[in-house]
């Protein structure tokens, strides 16, 4: 089972895939657009953390820049009707970070802002993960009425209520926060939203 791989780039593929030699052997390996990106040029050093996935037809090594976001991905895949595409998927849109901050406070939405995931998907997931991301269900909240806890929306999220009440769809708001930060001023976010759809448009 490989765990990692400490070597250099060689090469990156349209496909999300790059090819990595360690020792004279070249790895190929699956990684989400943004951590491929960052990889650097041929011929950089580079050190992945790896997750190899068995199947009957093939072996895929999935690769991430950190251990938060293997161990987050590997916590997915074992949720319910989760592949690796899916996935891949997920971490394509949240951050470990901003994943557990989606699962804390209950944000369906921002899981829903995902293809492939719907309604029903996303509120089993919260539920799973929760327990698989061993989620501190406390953080990100604040006291209602001196009793009980509520979940504080994040900026992220109150942004893309905003754009839904202003009649963007689901692929709008998904193409204009995918970008934002997970912090920030709510006004400042959402004027960097609409920016992004106006260029769009």
């Amino acid at each position: 089972m490989i765990g990692s791989l400490r070597g250099v780039l060689l090469d990156r593929f349209a496909t999300g895939e790059a090819l990595v030699e360690v020792g004279g052997v070249g790895y190929r390996v699956t990684m989400v657009p943004s951590a491929l990106a960052g990889l650097g040029d041929p011929g950089d050093p580079v050190f992945l953390h790896i997750h190899t996935h068995v199947r009957e037809d093939a072996l895929v090594l999935y690769a991430f820049p950190s251990r938060d976001e293997r161990t987050c991905f590997e916590a997915l895949i074992t949720a319910h009707g989760v592949g690796p595409a899916l996935g891949l998927a997920i971490l394509s849109a949240h951050s470990p970070a901003s994943l557990a901050r989606a699962l804390a406070t209950d944000d369906v939405d921002a899981l829903t802002m995902i293809p492939g995931v719907g309604k029903k998907t996303a509120a089993r997931l919260l539920v799973e993960l929760k327990a698989k991301l061993d989620i501190d269900l406390g953080a990100d909240l604040v006291p209602v009425n001196g009793n009980g806890l509520a979940p504080q929306a994040t900026p992220v999220a109150e942004v893309r209520a905003a754009l839904a009440g202003l009649g963007y769809g689901l692929d709008e708001v998904r193409l204009a926060t995918q970008g934002l930060p997970d912090d920030g001023a709510v006004e400042d976010l959402l004027k960097s939203a609409l920016r992004q759809l106006a260029v769009a448009r």
